[in-house]
């Protein structure tokens, strides 16, 4: 399976920092998307090392392990580096006053062959496009998805509550972060979104899979995203990581070549 990858983060219409982070890395297809949280500069601080850390760690295991690697040693690797940037930042915020009480929610995703190891913390998210449906394959770790699933709330009232904002799990403010993750399978012509909630919270649904299915390349979909939610208010830092799927290109025979066969 080939993979392509674009991000695009932008602070959005009302926030003067952008405290959100994307990382990706081609040769691997690690996929990183974080939102920070906390005062002063702190939660770019957090969203930051959680990125960074987890990019850089993740694609050097992967690069030394090379294709034959099982999906089970990359669950654990995946654990392991999340649990590793989850104490550099909470030691970070102990340490140092300025980061005091600073942490960030996370997506990260591993493509592997058809396979994705799909992990998440607080109400970040990620969707997948197939067949013309958009569906979200992340639930939000935040007290509102807690109340819906209590059957407190419905989902339209969860969609209009002041409190969309208050997660129930992120990395850096406990010393042991509880990571969600789950393998998905993984089909060609496949589109992954991961964003942030300044995303989702300014598009509904079936905006984003207007985007998503008019074809476009990924540049122009991210472009598009971030528009419409900044036409939409743009109340916070907004960002975006698309993965598209797709089959490999089949190798054709020299002679096939020669002759102009397809």
């Amino acid at each position: 399976m080939n993979f392509t990858f674009c991000a695009q983060t932008d602070p959005g219409r009302i926030r003067q920092s952008n405290e959100d982070s994307v990382a990706f890395d081609n040769a691997t297809h690690v996929a990183v998307l974080a939102d920070g949280m906390g005062g002063y500069n702190a939660g770019e601080v957090a969203s930051g090392m959680a990125t960074t850390f987890i990019k850089s760690e993740l694609t050097r295991w992967l690069s030394q392990a090379g294709p034959q690697v099982q999906i089970g040693q990359i669950r654990r690797a995946i654990e392991i580096c999340v649990d590793n940037a989850n104490v550099s930042i909470f030691n970070a915020s102990t340490i140092n006053p300025l980061y005091s009480g600073m942490g960030t929610t996370l997506v990260v995703g591993v493509f592997r062959g058809t396979r994705l190891l799909l992990g998440h913390v607080g109400d970040s998210r990620c969707y997948r496009w197939r067949d013309h449906a958009l569906m979200q394959i992340t639930r939000d770790h935040s007290l509102l998805q807690e109340q819906v699933d209590a059957g407190l709330l419905s989902p339209e009232q969860a969609a209009t509550s002041p409190h969309k904002n208050l997660v129930t799990r992120a990395l850096g403010i406990d010393e042991a972060v509880l990571l969600e993750l789950n393998e998905h399978d993984v089909k060609p012509g496949d589109l992954y979104l991961m964003c942030s909630d300044g995303l989702s919270d300014m598009m509904e649904g079936a905006a984003i899979a207007e985007i998503l299915q008019n074809g476009s390349t990924l540049a122009q979909m991210a472009d598009a995203l971030v528009a419409l939610a900044n036409e939409n208010g743009g109340r916070d830092n907004i960002s975006v990581l698309l993965t598209r799927a797709a089959a490999p290109c089949e190798k054709r025979g020299l002679i096939s070549r020669l002759l102009g066969k397809p």
